[in-house]
């Protein structure tokens, strides 16, 4: 996770699930929800990070409805989740379901281009209430797969210093506290972050 700072709304009390926790767990989370699937696959959804043994209890399911009652949980994180799921409306009424409100974070458009995860099902951007989606196989984006390979090659081997000094347009997290709309598009438009770039100074 990115912006841990915009996690605003857990309290002392609070009972928080956390789907997909991967490597760097929130440490507020009671409770983690994992996919089921191979090693392989898990260490790829993981980003290729390493496996940690976790120090609350993980429940593990097939996809579809989630093992929860309605409202059983006060908050809900699923950082760099959305991504990654097959049928994103039947997810987020699922989180809407077991939780009036939570956290959401994904890469964007931007991060994707350069990178393109394989694993990586949907390009994401919410904005004024509203989470818009595209389908990434919808996109001619792995036209470009082969300079992309070389590019995700030397982020896995640790040359991550434009992802992190470029974190706010790789990047999106926003707090939810009610259901939201979600909208899929069929261009990159509205997708596409605007962003004010300054000139660099000549030295």
């Amino acid at each position: 996770m990115f912006f841990n700072h915009l996690v605003r709304s857990i309290k002392p009390e609070s009972y928080v699930l956390e789907i997909g926790p991967g490597s760097t767990p929130h440490p507020q989370s009671d409770i983690y929800l994992e996919l089921k699937t191979s090693a392989k696959e898990a260490k790829s959804q993981r980003g290729n990070l390493a496996k940690i043994k976790y120090s609350k209890p993980v429940i593990y399911y097939g996809g579809g409805k989630f093992p929860f009652k309605d409202k059983e949980f006060d908050y809900v994180i699923c950082s760099h989740v959305l991504e990654h799921v097959p049928d994103l409306r039947q997810f987020l009424n699922e989180v809407f379901r077991i939780s009036p409100k939570g956290y959401f974070e994904y890469p964007t458009i931007i991060y994707e281009y350069l990178y393109n995860f394989r694993v990586h099902l949907n390009l994401l951007w919410y904005s004024r209430g509203c989470l818009y989606f595209l389908k990434k196989d919808s996109t001619s984006l792995t036209d470009f797969q082969p300079v992309q390979d070389v590019l995700l090659k030397s982020l896995v081997r640790g040359h991550d210093e434009i992802v992190t000094s470029l974190t706010n347009i790789m990047f999106q997290g926003f707090e939810w506290r009610r259901k939201f709309k979600t909208r899929e598009v069929k261009t990159i438009k509205a997708l596409t972050p605007k962003v004010k770039i300054e000139a660099k100074a000549n030295h």
